[in-house]
């Protein structure tokens, strides 16, 4: 039994890593598409091509629990309005508004939220190795975002971007609280579809809105490649690994693994766009992988 605990424990931490590498991307990926398509726009492809690619593979179980998505609509109506419909959506508007810089910081906040959410809604309780591992990762995360000087946290400009992220991060810890709250039923493939459409048909009416208002936007090759890894990797697969981990180990300590987000995201930016990578960066990565090691050890 011990030995089946700690094999379970293991996946969901490989499971919530995978996802925020993959998460990681969609930062990279995603930022050459928020200047072309609006944000619900963006959100509405993304989650159209997830939902068109699993649907060959989950529609015959689909039917089979038809019964069983009827009664979890009360559940999944909620999970979709915050992790498909707004919490994208959100960081794409944001994206337009602030720097990187500022999205960076304000998106290491999720795991704080999910933690804070966990301990009332969850009763999880706060250990020291839990409260010492956040506190390594969160300076892990400041020294990165930094570059070793904390003086330049006073001299951020904030916006009303800042804003619209900073409740993208409380909407998808209580995304997460809601997973672990979810009382099952659905399989994951049906689960996924379930969740996917339901936040298409709350997203609708502000895509809608946006196509009318800015017209349909132009899809490049390129763009359309973009869209294809957002869709199918930082929807499809990320969100199946997200929940499985979370199911798994528990949103707190998956949201402590989401701080090796800007780790992964300035290791890709190092490989594919050459930005440089210093000691700065190696000892904040330290940080950040002790903090978890640390939070996330049986």
């Amino acid at each position: 039994m011990k030995h089946s605990t700690s094999s379970k424990s293991l996946q969901g931490i490989l499971f919530a890593l995978g996802a925020t590498v993959i998460w990681s991307g969609n930062f990279i990926v995603a930022r050459s598409l928020n200047q072309s398509i609006e944000p619900a726009t963006l959100s509405m492809l993304r989650w159209a091509t997830a939902f068109v690619g699993l649907l060959p593979f989950a529609w015959r179980a689909a039917w089979a629990e038809r019964a069983a998505i009827r009664r979890s609509m009360p559940a999944m109506i909620p999970m979709a309005l915050l992790g498909v419909t707004t919490f994208n959506a959100l960081l794409y508007k944001a994206a337009h508004t602030t720097s990187t810089l500022n999205l960076s910081l304000i998106a290491t906040s999720t795991p704080v939220f999910i933690i804070l959410l966990a301990r009332i809604f969850l009763h999880e309780r706060l250990t020291t190795r839990k409260m010492l591992g956040l506190t390594f990762a969160l300076g892990g995360v400041l020294l990165l975002i930094t570059g070793g000087d904390l003086g330049r946290l006073t001299g951020l400009d904030f916006a009303i971007g800042d804003l619209w992220m900073s409740l993208a991060a409380v909407i998808f810890a209580g995304y997460s609280i809601l997973v672990r709250r979810f009382p099952g039923g659905l399989s994951q493939p049906v689960f996924l579809l379930t969740l996917f459409g339901v936040g298409i048909v709350f997203l609708a009416p502000w895509t809608g809105w946006e196509l009318l208002t800015a017209g349909a936007p132009t899809i490049t090759l390129g763009a359309a490649g973009a869209i294809l890894y957002v869709g199918l990797g930082a929807s499809l697969a990320a969100y199946a690994m997200w929940n499985s981990a979370v199911a798994s180990i528990g949103p707190s300590l998956a949201g402590l693994i989401y701080y090796s987000l800007p780790l992964f995201s300035g290791v890709m930016a190092f490989l594919f766009l050459g930005e440089p990578m210093g000691l700065i960066h190696l000892l904040s990565a330290g940080c950040i992988l002790g903090g978890i090691v640390l939070a996330t050890r049986r």
